[in-house]
């Protein structure tokens, strides 16, 4: 049997003759498919007994030659696109530009069925690949488009998630008014979930550092919608490190700008993410300091 075979090279070679023979004019169209199915079988095999090995790149490229088979010869496009993500996973491991590329194609299969949340699952994984990869740009839009694609399947709890990261990798790279545009979206969305409300203070602090980052005269606007979007917002300490900051961002004074965020610090410990671009804030008003000095 195929399966008890273990070698990759010899699996790998069985598969070359399998497909070789069906498409040689002598085969009948019922032999001609089972030889295309045990050149799969065998391909599959192969990459498994690869991955064992750990030649994950070798079992990548197996898997692909079995998907495309599926796809070109056996007209199976599901199965196809399983494989994919086969060959996904291997590639990951050592090869991730072509493992966004297989991945890419079995997306597109699944967008072409209209099955929008399988698409969104996998774009998400992609984009957590490009995160691995520091590419923060095609990590964004695809978490960007994974969302959209949650919120046509009526998953606006995923979208939210992830409209979310793809506003802390848009601030990182400074393209604060997206930023801003997502973490407000969130908040708003949220803000009548009895299970998310109380994560809105979190998602209106980003917005608000993003502003102050960006324009401290949009902040103040922004910092008064916050009140009147959740009232509560007034009493949270979120809301006063905001107004402290934006104080001090106005009056450019770094000094009281540092002071207040240790105090908020020593309370409430911020993220490395509100720390980078904090610490952009900082900069900006010592260096107006020194411009005036």
């Amino acid at each position: 049997m195929v399966m008890m075979a273990q070698d990759p090279v010899t699996l790998a070679s069985q598969a070359d003759k399998a497909a070789q023979s069906a498409q040689s004019g002598f085969s009948f169209f019922g032999a001609r498919t089972d030889k295309y199915e045990s050149a799969v079988e065998l391909y599959t095999s192969a990459a498994s007994a690869y991955k064992l090995q750990k030649s994950y790149r070798e079992a990548g490229s197996l898997y692909e030659k079995a998907a495309m088979i599926q796809k070109t010869k056996l007209n199976e496009p599901d199965d196809m696109a399983n494989t994919l993500q086969e060959a996904f996973k291997a590639y990951r491991k050592t090869a991730p530009e072509e493992a966004a590329r297989v991945l890419s194609l079995a997306i597109d299969h699944y967008l072409s069925k209209g099955n929008f949340r399988r698409a969104a699952v996998h774009k998400q994984n992609l984009a957590e690949l490009y995160e691995e990869l520091s590419d923060r740009r095609r990590a964004r839009e695809a978490y960007e488009a994974a969302a959209t694609w949650y919120d046509d399947d009526n998953a606006s709890a995923l979208a939210n998630k992830l409209y979310l990261k793809a506003g802390d990798l848009a601030a990182l790279d400074e393209d604060y008014l997206p930023a801003i545009q997502y973490f407000e979206q969130v908040a708003r969305q949220s803000i009548s979930n009895n299970l998310m409300r109380y994560s809105v203070k979190d998602y209106l602090l980003r917005a608000g550092i993003c502003h102050l980052a960006f324009d401290i005269v949009g902040a103040k606007r922004a910092l008064e919608s916050y009140r009147d979007l959740d009232p509560s917002f007034l009493a949270q300490k979120e809301y006063q490190l905001l107004n402290d900051l934006g104080e001090a961002v106005e009056h450019s004074d770094a000094e009281v700008f540092a002071e207040k965020l240790f105090r908020y610090d020593q309370l409430s410990p911020l993220n490395s993410w509100c720390t980078t671009i904090l610490l952009r804030i900082k900069n900006k008003i010592t260096d107006h300091e020194d411009d005036f000095s």
